[in-house]
């Protein structure tokens, strides 16, 4: 059952999958992740074990880094796209970009905190008040407004361009990095194939082990000029996906 509001939006969460615009919709892709991370914050308030919350958290710290990441790529430069009134400058992206940052930053911390101490708990919940804010920005507002202007095949093909920056994202906190193309996606593929290299160390050996070490150095001068070669591809504009067939609208959506 949908709820149109008095603007004439109508939540992404209050909307069946046919309405989004099938299963490929950015629409239906950002509620089915939103609801990934959903169930994964319920999973950690459920858990009493220490260690078992810590990886809940380090699941969901990678789920919600790629899916962030998707959306400063792809995402939010389709929704100023389509709605050229907002501009540069948009308030809502800006908006949810901060809290991006926000979480990047608190993330960090809790990759070197002890998921046994005292703090870890309060500082998981404010990451969760975050993320679940943000999803709320999302389906309420920022998808809606997108729904109005995009017909249903230009909502697949951000979808579509959504999920492959998505699978191609870094998987680490990076709160340095810029939050807006290009800088981000230039440092995105250098970071990607670092933090998959790390992940492949961790997976391994354990931290100060020799054998971590002699991973770490073997895989080194790969991912060097493996992120060489995707950084000048992102530079010279050749497949980024944000422009993934995608057309600004110039009146009423059709289907």
């Amino acid at each position: 059952m949908t709820n149109p509001r008095r603007d004439g939006l109508t939540s992404v969460a209050d909307q069946s999958e046919d309405q989004r615009g099938g299963p490929g919709s950015i629409l239906s892709r950002q509620s089915a992740d939103h609801r990934d991370l959903d169930e994964l914050m319920h999973a950690y308030e459920r858990e009493p074990d220490a260690g078992a919350r810590g990886r809940i958290v380090a699941e969901l710290s990678e789920r919600a880094l790629r899916h962030a990441f998707a959306e400063e790529t792809v995402l939010f430069p389709a929704y100023r796209r389509f709605l050229p009134a907002a501009g540069q400058d948009d308030e809502l992206t800006r908006h949810i970009e901060g809290d991006h940052q926000q979480v990047n930053e608190m993330l960090k911390d809790l990759q070197r905190a002890d998921p046994g101490s005292a703090d870890y708990d309060a500082e998981v919940r404010r990451a969760f008040a975050v993320i679940r804010h943000d999803a709320h920005d999302e389906e309420d507002d920022l998808l809606p407004r997108l729904q109005q202007v995009a017909s249903a095949r230009q909502l697949r093909a951000i979808g579509a361009a959504w999920e492959a920056a998505r699978l191609g994202s870094p998987t680490r906190p990076h709160p340095k990095v810029s939050r807006r193309p290009p800088g981000n996606v230039v440092a995105g593929a250098g970071l990607a194939l670092s933090d998959r290299v790390k992940d492949v160390v961790d997976s391994l050996a354990p931290v100060g082990s020799t054998r971590r070490a002699v991973c770490g150095g073997a895989l080194a001068g790969l991912v060097g000029a493996a992120a060489l070669t995707v950084a000048v591809r992102a530079v010279a504009g050749r497949g980024l996906p944000a422009r993934a067939g995608l057309g600004g609208a110039r009146g009423p959506a059709r289907r």
